[in-house]
């Protein structure tokens, strides 16, 4: 671990170190942030995600990276690509995913890092598609999936009340090679 580093304008993706998970919880393991994520976790769900994320590293070679902003060093949250696991979804299809914390939202950090997780998923990864999953209700992250392109792939939905008990359904975005590279032009 560790050799990981991909830069964009504002932003470093990289592997993650120890001393990150106490930032990255600090300031993402909120209810506004986590709403939509299955609400706040507690150590036993904290360190389960830790483990996930490294353990996607290590069978993948990629992983929902830690993003750190280049300005002061800030750990904003993750983003990257990992491979769909979620009981009833498509199985084993690239997936791109986000999570930021509050004070990062608005300001383009999460379109950024995502484009460039595209980018890294397409040219370096080989993906011919990569798909994103949220909740129906949770705008903000489907509003960004159509903005950097991605199609709603309603044939691709499946049921999970993990998220979203009132609407449990999980709704699948995506893109592929040639869109992707039609939108990046």
């Amino acid at each position: 671990m560790g050799d990981f580093r991909h830069e964009t304008e504002r932003l470093v993706l990289r592997d993650w170190r120890d001393e990150d998970w106490p930032r990255f919880w600090q300031g993402t393991n909120t209810e506004n942030v986590m709403r939509w994520l299955g609400g706040v976790a507690d150590e036993t769900k904290r360190k389960g995600a830790q483990e996930r994320l490294l353990s996607y590293e290590r069978e993948h070679g990629h992983t929902f990276w830690c993003v750190e902003r280049k300005e002061d060093g800030a750990i904003l949250g993750f983003c990257g690509l990992k491979r769909s696991n979620q009981a009833g979804g498509p199985i084993g299809m690239m997936e791109a995913g986000w999570r930021l914390r509050e004070d990062a939202w608005g300001k383009g950090y999460a379109r950024e890092a995502a484009q460039a997780s595209l980018e890294l998923a397409f040219e370096r990864f080989g993906a011919e598609e990569v798909i994103a999953l949220t909740v129906q209700r949770n705008e903000g992250s489907w509003g960004l999936m159509k903005r950097l392109g991605m199609r709603r792939r309603e044939d691709l939905d499946f049921e999970n009340d993990e998220f979203d008990a009132e609407n449990p359904v999980i709704i699948v975005y995506s893109i592929d090679k040639a869109e992707w590279e039609a939108v990046r032009g």
